[in-house]
Protein backbone atom coordinates (compact mmCIF):
# COMPACT_ATOMS: atom_id res chain seq x y z
CA UNK A 1 0.00 0.00 0.00
CA UNK A 2 1.12 3.59 -1.21
CA UNK A 3 1.60 6.09 2.16
CA UNK A 4 -0.34 9.22 1.30
CA UNK A 5 1.78 12.51 0.75
CA UNK A 6 2.38 14.23 4.27
CA UNK A 7 1.52 17.89 4.65
CA UNK A 8 4.82 19.07 3.46
CA UNK A 9 3.96 17.30 -0.03
CA UNK A 10 0.56 18.58 -0.28
CA UNK A 11 1.18 22.19 0.39
CA UNK A 12 3.47 22.00 -2.38
CA UNK A 13 1.32 20.84 -4.66
CA UNK A 14 -0.79 23.27 -4.00
CA UNK A 15 1.75 26.09 -4.34
CA UNK A 16 2.32 24.44 -7.75
CA UNK A 17 -1.37 24.31 -8.43
CA UNK A 18 -1.97 27.73 -7.56
CA UNK A 19 1.41 28.95 -9.34
CA UNK A 20 0.15 27.27 -12.27
CA UNK A 21 -3.46 28.67 -11.63
CA UNK A 22 -1.69 31.92 -11.98
CA UNK A 23 0.16 31.56 -15.37
CA UNK A 24 -3.06 30.81 -16.73
CA UNK A 25 -5.37 33.77 -16.22
CA UNK A 26 -2.19 35.75 -16.60
CA UNK A 27 -1.66 34.07 -20.10
CA UNK A 28 -5.80 34.28 -20.57
CA UNK A 29 -5.42 38.06 -19.50
CA UNK A 30 -2.56 38.46 -22.20
CA UNK A 31 -4.79 36.69 -25.00
CA UNK A 32 -7.91 38.37 -24.12
CA UNK A 33 -5.57 42.06 -24.46
CA UNK A 34 -4.27 40.39 -27.96
CA UNK A 35 -8.06 40.26 -29.49
CA UNK A 36 -8.94 43.36 -27.78
CA UNK A 37 -5.93 45.03 -29.62
CA UNK A 38 -6.77 42.97 -32.88
CA UNK A 39 -10.13 44.28 -32.76
CA UNK A 40 -9.37 47.56 -32.29
CA UNK A 41 -7.10 47.34 -35.49
CA UNK A 42 -9.63 45.92 -37.63
CA UNK A 43 -12.06 48.74 -37.00
CA UNK A 44 -9.31 50.89 -37.90
CA UNK A 45 -8.86 49.30 -40.47
CA UNK A 46 -12.20 49.36 -41.58
CA UNK A 47 -12.35 53.24 -41.01
CA UNK A 48 -9.67 53.87 -43.13
CA UNK A 49 -10.77 51.66 -45.77
CA UNK A 50 -14.14 53.56 -45.77
CA UNK A 51 -12.82 57.34 -45.06
CA UNK A 52 -10.67 56.09 -48.63
CA UNK A 53 -13.73 54.56 -50.49
CA UNK A 54 -15.96 57.72 -49.39
CA UNK A 55 -12.76 60.28 -50.70
CA UNK A 56 -12.65 58.43 -53.45
CA UNK A 57 -16.28 58.44 -54.30
CA UNK A 58 -16.79 61.92 -53.29
CA UNK A 59 -14.24 62.89 -55.38
CA UNK A 60 -14.97 61.09 -58.64
CA UNK A 61 -18.25 63.10 -58.22
CA UNK A 62 -16.99 66.48 -57.73
CA UNK A 63 -14.74 65.76 -60.94
CA UNK A 64 -17.76 64.73 -63.33
CA UNK A 65 -19.64 67.71 -63.49
CA UNK A 66 -16.78 69.79 -64.49
CA UNK A 67 -15.51 67.72 -66.82
CA UNK A 68 -18.54 67.06 -68.49
CA UNK A 69 -19.06 70.97 -68.94
CA UNK A 70 -16.01 70.80 -70.88
CA UNK A 71 -16.38 67.98 -72.98
CA UNK A 72 -19.72 69.61 -73.54
CA UNK A 73 -18.00 73.26 -74.76
CA UNK A 74 -15.11 71.70 -76.53
CA UNK A 75 -18.30 69.76 -79.09
CA UNK A 76 -19.69 73.31 -79.34
CA UNK A 77 -16.69 74.80 -80.36
CA UNK A 78 -15.99 72.05 -83.00
CA UNK A 79 -19.81 71.98 -84.29
CA UNK A 80 -18.77 75.86 -85.29
CA UNK A 81 -21.81 77.50 -82.29
CA UNK A 82 -19.27 80.57 -82.22
CA UNK A 83 -18.05 80.62 -85.50
CA UNK A 84 -15.50 78.76 -87.86
CA UNK A 85 -12.31 77.25 -86.16
CA UNK A 86 -8.49 77.71 -87.87
CA UNK A 87 -7.04 74.26 -88.42
CA UNK A 88 -5.04 75.11 -85.74
CA UNK A 89 -7.66 76.16 -83.28
CA UNK A 90 -9.32 72.76 -84.35
CA UNK A 91 -6.45 70.73 -83.55
CA UNK A 92 -5.82 72.19 -80.01
CA UNK A 93 -10.01 71.71 -79.55
CA UNK A 94 -9.60 68.10 -79.80
CA UNK A 95 -6.79 67.75 -77.99
CA UNK A 96 -8.56 69.26 -74.72
CA UNK A 97 -11.50 66.79 -75.62
CA UNK A 98 -9.26 64.11 -75.96
CA UNK A 99 -7.24 64.66 -72.69
CA UNK A 100 -10.64 65.40 -71.30
CA UNK A 101 -12.23 61.97 -72.44
CA UNK A 102 -9.02 60.63 -70.72
CA UNK A 103 -9.98 62.29 -67.08
CA UNK A 104 -12.85 61.45 -67.59
CA UNK A 105 -12.51 57.43 -67.84
CA UNK A 106 -9.80 57.82 -65.38
CA UNK A 107 -12.32 59.22 -62.86
CA UNK A 108 -14.78 56.51 -63.50
CA UNK A 109 -12.23 53.89 -62.81
CA UNK A 110 -11.76 55.42 -59.37
CA UNK A 111 -15.50 55.77 -58.78
CA UNK A 112 -15.75 52.06 -59.48
CA UNK A 113 -12.99 50.89 -57.36
CA UNK A 114 -14.74 52.88 -54.71
CA UNK A 115 -17.76 51.46 -55.02
CA UNK A 116 -16.23 47.80 -55.03
CA UNK A 117 -14.10 48.27 -52.27
CA UNK A 118 -17.05 50.11 -50.24
CA UNK A 119 -19.48 46.57 -51.38
CA UNK A 120 -22.15 48.77 -52.77
CA UNK A 121 -21.48 47.37 -57.03
CA UNK A 122 -25.02 45.47 -57.72
CA UNK A 123 -25.05 42.69 -60.02
CA UNK A 124 -28.04 43.14 -62.65
CA UNK A 125 -28.11 40.04 -65.01
CA UNK A 126 -30.70 39.57 -67.42
CA UNK A 127 -30.98 37.36 -70.42
CA UNK A 128 -29.57 39.07 -73.77
CA UNK A 129 -27.77 37.78 -76.74
CA UNK A 130 -24.10 38.18 -78.04
CA UNK A 131 -24.41 39.23 -80.91
CA UNK A 132 -26.31 42.25 -79.60
CA UNK A 133 -23.69 43.06 -77.36
CA UNK A 134 -20.87 42.68 -80.23
CA UNK A 135 -22.69 44.87 -82.38
CA UNK A 136 -23.19 47.80 -79.73
CA UNK A 137 -19.19 47.36 -79.36
CA UNK A 138 -18.65 48.08 -82.86
CA UNK A 139 -20.49 51.43 -83.56
CA UNK A 140 -19.05 52.09 -80.28
CA UNK A 141 -15.42 51.62 -81.54
CA UNK A 142 -15.67 52.65 -84.99
CA UNK A 143 -14.56 56.11 -84.74
CA UNK A 144 -11.58 55.23 -82.97
CA UNK A 145 -11.04 52.46 -85.73
CA UNK A 146 -11.50 54.56 -88.53
CA UNK A 147 -8.66 56.31 -90.11
CA UNK A 148 -6.24 54.68 -88.04
CA UNK A 149 -3.44 51.67 -89.25
CA UNK A 150 -5.39 48.90 -86.80
CA UNK A 151 -8.63 46.78 -88.34
CA UNK A 152 -11.19 46.11 -86.04
CA UNK A 153 -12.89 42.97 -85.98
CA UNK A 154 -15.71 40.98 -84.50
CA UNK A 155 -15.68 37.20 -85.63
CA UNK A 156 -19.09 36.01 -85.71
CA UNK A 157 -19.61 33.88 -83.05
CA UNK A 158 -20.99 30.31 -83.43
CA UNK A 159 -24.21 29.30 -82.58
CA UNK A 160 -24.29 30.77 -78.45
CA UNK A 161 -27.20 30.00 -76.36
CA UNK A 162 -28.57 33.14 -74.86
CA UNK A 163 -26.44 34.13 -71.95
CA UNK A 164 -27.76 35.53 -68.48
CA UNK A 165 -25.32 37.57 -66.76
CA UNK A 166 -25.20 41.76 -66.27
CA UNK A 167 -24.81 42.63 -69.96
CA UNK A 168 -23.22 46.22 -68.74
CA UNK A 169 -20.27 45.03 -66.56
CA UNK A 170 -19.20 42.20 -69.66
CA UNK A 171 -19.15 45.71 -72.21
CA UNK A 172 -17.37 47.23 -69.31
CA UNK A 173 -14.29 44.32 -69.19
CA UNK A 174 -14.61 44.15 -73.48
CA UNK A 175 -14.61 47.87 -73.88
CA UNK A 176 -11.27 47.70 -71.49
CA UNK A 177 -9.96 45.44 -73.67
CA UNK A 178 -10.27 46.87 -76.79
CA UNK A 179 -9.52 50.10 -75.79
CA UNK A 180 -6.42 48.70 -74.62
CA UNK A 181 -5.71 46.79 -77.59
CA UNK A 182 -6.38 49.79 -80.06
CA UNK A 183 -4.14 52.12 -78.06
CA UNK A 184 -0.77 49.49 -77.76
CA UNK A 185 -1.02 48.14 -81.42
CA UNK A 186 0.61 50.56 -83.73
CA UNK A 187 -0.48 48.54 -86.78
CA UNK A 188 -2.33 45.51 -87.97
CA UNK A 189 -5.49 44.37 -86.35
CA UNK A 190 -7.68 43.71 -83.01
CA UNK A 191 -9.92 41.23 -83.39
CA UNK A 192 -13.00 40.13 -80.96
CA UNK A 193 -14.00 36.57 -80.37
CA UNK A 194 -16.55 34.27 -78.29
CA UNK A 195 -16.45 30.01 -78.10
CA UNK A 196 -17.80 27.76 -76.13
CA UNK A 197 -15.28 26.87 -73.24
CA UNK A 198 -16.75 23.16 -71.93
CA UNK A 199 -20.55 23.28 -71.43
CA UNK A 200 -21.10 25.92 -68.67
CA UNK A 201 -18.85 28.78 -69.64
CA UNK A 202 -17.85 31.04 -72.65
CA UNK A 203 -14.72 32.75 -73.25
CA UNK A 204 -14.21 35.84 -74.59
CA UNK A 205 -10.77 37.20 -76.40
CA UNK A 206 -9.76 40.11 -78.07
CA UNK A 207 -6.45 39.48 -79.82
CA UNK A 208 -4.19 41.97 -81.26
CA UNK A 209 -1.18 42.34 -83.24
CA UNK A 210 0.69 44.70 -81.29
CA UNK A 211 3.65 45.50 -78.90
CA UNK A 212 3.30 42.69 -76.58
CA UNK A 213 3.74 41.78 -72.98
CA UNK A 214 7.11 40.24 -71.25
CA UNK A 215 6.08 37.09 -69.59
CA UNK A 216 7.54 38.39 -66.55
CA UNK A 217 4.92 40.93 -66.23
CA UNK A 218 1.98 39.17 -67.28
CA UNK A 219 1.12 37.92 -63.47
CA UNK A 220 0.98 41.50 -62.56
CA UNK A 221 -1.05 43.23 -64.97
CA UNK A 222 -4.28 42.42 -63.03
CA UNK A 223 -2.92 44.35 -60.04
CA UNK A 224 -4.44 47.78 -58.95
CA UNK A 225 -2.24 51.06 -60.60
CA UNK A 226 -0.39 48.29 -62.35
CA UNK A 227 1.81 49.68 -65.59
CA UNK A 228 3.72 48.46 -68.19
CA UNK A 229 6.87 50.30 -68.81
CA UNK A 230 7.37 51.19 -72.58
CA UNK A 231 8.33 53.95 -74.57
CA UNK A 232 4.45 53.45 -76.08
CA UNK A 233 3.10 53.34 -71.89
CA UNK A 234 4.68 56.41 -70.89
CA UNK A 235 2.89 58.47 -74.42
CA UNK A 236 -0.44 56.48 -72.83
CA UNK A 237 -0.76 57.42 -69.31
CA UNK A 238 -4.01 55.97 -67.22
CA UNK A 239 -4.63 54.80 -63.86
CA UNK A 240 -2.92 51.63 -63.84
CA UNK A 241 -6.67 50.30 -62.40
CA UNK A 242 -8.79 49.48 -65.98
CA UNK A 243 -7.16 45.73 -65.81
CA UNK A 244 -7.47 45.01 -61.87
CA UNK A 245 -11.00 46.46 -62.17
CA UNK A 246 -11.78 43.95 -64.95
CA UNK A 247 -10.67 41.30 -62.80
CA UNK A 248 -12.86 42.11 -59.88
CA UNK A 249 -16.20 42.75 -62.49
CA UNK A 250 -15.48 38.93 -63.67
CA UNK A 251 -15.22 37.42 -60.31
CA UNK A 252 -17.98 39.20 -59.42
CA UNK A 253 -19.87 37.46 -62.45
CA UNK A 254 -18.43 34.32 -61.42
CA UNK A 255 -15.46 34.16 -64.22
CA UNK A 256 -12.29 35.06 -64.05
CA UNK A 257 -9.54 36.80 -66.59
CA UNK A 258 -5.85 36.27 -68.36
CA UNK A 259 -3.92 36.97 -71.07
CA UNK A 260 -1.34 35.58 -73.39
CA UNK A 261 1.04 37.55 -74.95
CA UNK A 262 4.76 37.27 -77.15
CA UNK A 263 7.00 40.28 -77.34
CA UNK A 264 7.10 41.88 -80.61
CA UNK A 265 3.57 39.29 -81.97
CA UNK A 266 0.68 40.74 -79.85
CA UNK A 267 -1.72 39.76 -76.74
CA UNK A 268 -4.66 38.09 -76.15
CA UNK A 269 -6.63 38.85 -73.02
CA UNK A 270 -9.87 37.03 -72.21
CA UNK A 271 -12.89 36.80 -69.90
CA UNK A 272 -14.11 33.03 -69.15
CA UNK A 273 -17.59 33.73 -67.61
CA UNK A 274 -20.68 31.18 -66.89
CA UNK A 275 -23.22 31.18 -69.50
CA UNK A 276 -25.72 31.46 -66.72
CA UNK A 277 -25.04 33.80 -63.56
CA UNK A 278 -25.66 31.87 -60.08
CA UNK A 279 -28.33 32.89 -58.33
CA UNK A 280 -26.44 33.39 -55.13
CA UNK A 281 -24.29 35.57 -57.22
CA UNK A 282 -26.80 37.85 -58.66
CA UNK A 283 -27.99 38.68 -55.59
CA UNK A 284 -25.08 39.93 -53.85
CA UNK A 285 -23.36 43.29 -53.77
CA UNK A 286 -19.73 43.67 -54.41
Amino acid sequence: MSTPPDDHEVQRLRQQADALRAELEETNQGVLALYAELDQQAEQLREVSELKSRFLSYMSHEFRTPLGSILSMTRLLEDGMDGPLTDEQRRQVRFISTSTSELREMVDDLLDLAKIEAGRITISPAWFDLMDLFSALRGMFRPLAEGNHVDLLFDDPPALPMLYTDDKKLAQILRNFISNALKFTPNGQVVVSACLEGEQSVRFSVRDTGIGIPAELQSTLFEDFVQVDTPLQKRLRGTGLGLSLCKRFAELLGGHVGVDSVVGEGSVFYVVLPLKLAAEASHADA
